[in-house]
């Protein structure tokens, strides 16, 4: 099969046949006797490259294309999904997934969403700036790489070593549309520089040698750190961490690093979406309205910031997304629902089918001046945690358990690296008793938080 010439930004379909295609599955579906129906067309194209010690290791180029189509009769619902954007291929989806639909048993909350949550208009054509091609190929991006390891292996005669740097450059584009008269769709792009270095002591035989990463990640390769900049910082990261010793067990106050911060709000998301709170699987039941964190933390979530990693002018499903307080001076004011979990809650749709969408997560209390020097002054004695390893979180009980690596802090003020320790407590318990949130705010993915202070946590060590 002949492949399409590729369009304009690299694509191989237009969105205009995409919406030929939904317009095309949607009449298919009403023939067969749909009684509702949602189809999205999207396609994907990327180009990833990493270098190891100046040599290229790997050139990857992905190009995906996927028709996903539900079909509801009643209340059963269907899915199927092809690569094949041909004729016959598209009415074999269809088809198949109206036979599923059939046979299904049916489901009280299955459905599309109703008519009135649905971005229609202008809300479903708002234009966030999302879209930023790299007009990169493999050599250009290998150099890339090679100038970010390069800068991370001379800033130091101590970094030895280096688990490679990669450059990424991602884009997709798609278009959705259902039976209620929801359409819409937009383009968006992903790109990135990472780094992974290695420092040892010398004459030490490998004894003492620690890892440490770095990276940026933007929409728009403008907006990306230097190499040169994500070189160094990974190897001072790498340094920082040499001489590193063991504790003992004890119960001192903890200070996560703003980058794993968003691990702990990501870890409130997770207890207070739809999913697990229709399965009674989440330590954070039956909270809205009540007071679940400090009584000075903010949420706040914005979908609608321009180039924002999270924004979307309308969520997986086409329900229309809004500027909201999720939690105001730590008392909840909203869950993130789906179409499907709210009406399992008996509630209405937030907007959240596919996640959260740019989350700030802030304390009345933060001033200015509340970096992280002024953090690890607050913590005073304690530890100050830079890296987590394994999963260790029970989303059941809000138990909490992670193997960490940091630095040991006396009288506010790092005094040494240590590694093979374990933290724990309860999630809950440490949402509730956030001491402060630093001003040295950092943004993954969809969330923005600083540096968070616990005020005890149990550390297990010698």
């Amino acid at each position: 099969m002949t492949q399409p010439a590729l369009t304009t930004h690299g694509f191989a379909y237009s969105r205009e046949r995409f919406q030929q295609l939904v317009e095309d599955a949607l009449s298919l579906g009403k023939t067969l006797g749909a009684s509702d129906m949602g189809v999205e067309v999207s396609e994907g194209a990327g180009l990833s490259v990493s270098v190891r010690k100046g040599e290229i290791e790997n050139v990857e180029r992905n190009r995906d294309k996927s028709i996903g189509v539900t079909v509801y009769l009643g209340q059963r619902r269907g899915n199927a999904s092809t690569s094949d954007f041909s004729p016959a291929a598209l009415e074999q989806t269809v088809k198949a997934a109206y036979d599923i639909a059939r046979f299904t048993a049916e489901d009280p909350a299955a459905g599309l969403p109703d008519d009135a949550d649905l971005a229609l208009g202008e809300a479903a054509t708002r234009d966030l700036d999302l879209f930023h091609p790299w007009d990169i190929d493999a050599a250009q991006a290998a150099e890339i790489a090679q100038r970010c390891e390069a800068a991370a292996i001379t800033t130091d005669r101590r970094i030895t070593n280096s688990e490679g740097a990669g450059v990424s450059a991602q884009q997709s584009h798609f278009f959705a549309g259902n039976s209620r008269g929801f359409r819409g769709g937009y383009a968006s792009s992903r790109h990135s520089v990472s780094v992974a270095p290695i420092a040892s002591l010398p004459g030490r035989g490998g004894d003492d040698m620690q890892r440490d990463a770095w990276y940026s990640s933007m929409r728009s390769p403008a907006d990306l750190a230097s190499p040169e900049a994500i070189g160094r910082y990974a190897a001072e990261r790498a340094l920082s961490r040499l001489k590193s010793r063991k504790i003992k067990t004890c119960v001192v106050p903890v200070l996560f690093e703003s980058t794993l911060a968003t691990g702990l709000l990501g870890g409130y998301v997770q207890a207070t979406s739809g999913g697990a709170l229709y399965r009674n699987s989440s330590f954070l039941l039956d909270s809205l309205g009540k007071e679940v964190l400090a009584p000075h933390i903010d949420l706040r979530e914005n979908p609608h910031v321009r180039g924002g990693k999270g924004s979307a002018p309308f969520d997986d499903e086409g329900v229309v997304t809004r500027v909201r307080d999720v939690v105001s001076g730590g008392v909840v004011q909203g869950y993130f629902l789906s179409s499907y979990s709210a009406r399992k809650l008996g509630m209405k749709t937030t907007g959240h089918a596919g996640g959260s969408q740019n989350l700030t997560f802030s304390s009345r209390l933060t001033k200015p001046g509340d970096n992280l020097d002024e953090m690890l002054r607050k913590l005073g004695r304690g530890l100050f945690v830079i890296e987590l390893m394994g999963q260790g979180v029970n989303y059941v009980t809000g138990d909490y358990s992670r193997g960490a690596a940091g630095f040991w802090v006396e009288n506010g003020r790092i005094a040494y690296p240590v590694h093979e320790i374990t933290i724990a407590g309860n999630l809950k318990q440490m949402l509730k008793n956030i001491v402060a949130v630093g001003s040295d705010a950092y943004t993954m993915g969809t969330k923005t938080i600083g540096s968070v202070l616990i005020p005890e946590m149990k550390i297990a060590g010698l």
